[in-house]
């Protein structure tokens, strides 16, 4: 008989962020914006069967992109899940450009846990795939939908991503990660 897991949790997160992302598509790709939680969620999953590291995969984005707050979190699924969301969420400083939110949110992660590094690189490999996906099919045009539009800016970020994640090397989730920015921003 199979033993019987407790995700009870993790599928209160799922409904949650569902409710939270319900009617919002992924940046003009014509599919609803929850598809790509559910995918960090998922690689998430191969790197540890902890429900509150993945319940904070599933809701990594709701409080950068809804009106849901950390204390909404905290009050629904406890501290540690509001903590590792907060970590992965995009802090908006006042005054600051992109390049300075990246080097921030770069700084905060170096600094992270294994289990916030874990939440951050389910998300990361997710806009990887889907950054190698379309770069692929679209050439350099692709670059263009974004504000910052030089491809050797992204290929700074993700490389120092790469950095950022290495302690997670020993997991497929990273080395897929290494093989699409390594693929996509191939070293001079």
């Amino acid at each position: 008989m199979e033993k019987q897991m407790d995700t009870s949790l993790l599928d209160r997160a799922i409904r949650f962020a569902v409710a939270a992302h319900a009617g919002v598509e992924r940046r003009g790709k014509g599919f609803p914006y929850i598809v790509h939680p559910m995918e960090a969620m998922a690689i998430a999953a191969t790197m540890t069967a902890d429900q509150e590291i993945l319940a904070a995969a599933a809701l990594h984005d709701v409080v950068e992109d809804t009106e849901v707050t950390l204390d909404d979190l905290r009050a629904q699924f406890g501290d540690r899940v509001a903590r590792l969301v907060d970590t992965e969420s995009d802090h908006f400083k006042e005054g600051l450009d992109w390049r300075s939110r990246k080097e921030d949110s770069l700084r905060r992660l170096k600094e992270a846990t294994r289990d916030e590094k874990i939440v951050a690189l389910g998300d990361k490999l997710s806009n990887m795939r889907a950054i190698a996906r379309d770069y692929t099919s679209e050439g350099e045009v692709f670059w263009d939908r974004f504000r910052v539009k030089e491809k050797s800016v992204h290929g700074w970020r993700y490389h120092a991503l790469l950095d950022a994640f290495s302690d997670l090397s020993d997991t497929y989730a990273y080395q897929e990660f290494d093989f699409l920015v390594n693929r996509i921003f191939p070293a001079d």
